[in-house]
C-alpha cells in the first residue's frame, strides 16, 4: 500500500487484483484513529486475501472525513482529511442529533 501525505490529508492506495470487486472490500474506522481495510474475493483459493491495518498519529486525522474509492483500473485509494492545527477532536456544541417534542 502506498501513502501519500500532505499537510491537508492522507491518501492510501493499492492496486488490487481485477478479481476484486468493491463489494469484496470492507473497510472499517475504529476507535484510536484506526482504519481496518479488508479485500477478499472468497471464490478464489490463491492470492484472493488482503489486508490492512493503518494507525494514525493520535489526533492526527478527522476520521469522520474516511472517503474510499474504487478505481476502474482496480486501484482502490483510502482518503483522511487531517486535522489542521488546533482544531478540537471533540465536536462543537450544538451538533448532534436534534430532538423534536
Amino acid at each position: 500500500m502506498d501513502i501519500q501525505s500532505t499537510t491537508t490529508s492522507h491518501v492510501l492506495s493499492v492496486s488490487l487484483p481485477r478479481v476484486i470487486l468493491p463489494e469484496m472490500v470492507t473497510v472499517t474506522a475504529k476507535k484510536g484513529d484506526r482504519v481496518d481495510v479488508v479485500a477478499d474475493a472468497w471464490h478464489m483459493e490463491r492470492d484472493c486475501h488482503y489486508e490492512w491495518q493503518i494507525r494514525f498519529a493520535a489526533g492526527d486525522v478527522d476520521m469522520s472525513t474516511v472517503r474510499a474509492r474504487f478505481g476502474p483500473d482496480g486501484k482502490f485509494s483510502i482518503e483522511v482529511q487531517r486535522r489542521t492545527h488546533g482544531q478540537s477532536c471533540t465536536p462543537r456544541f450544538g451538533t448532534g442529533f436534534r430532538y423534536r417534542y
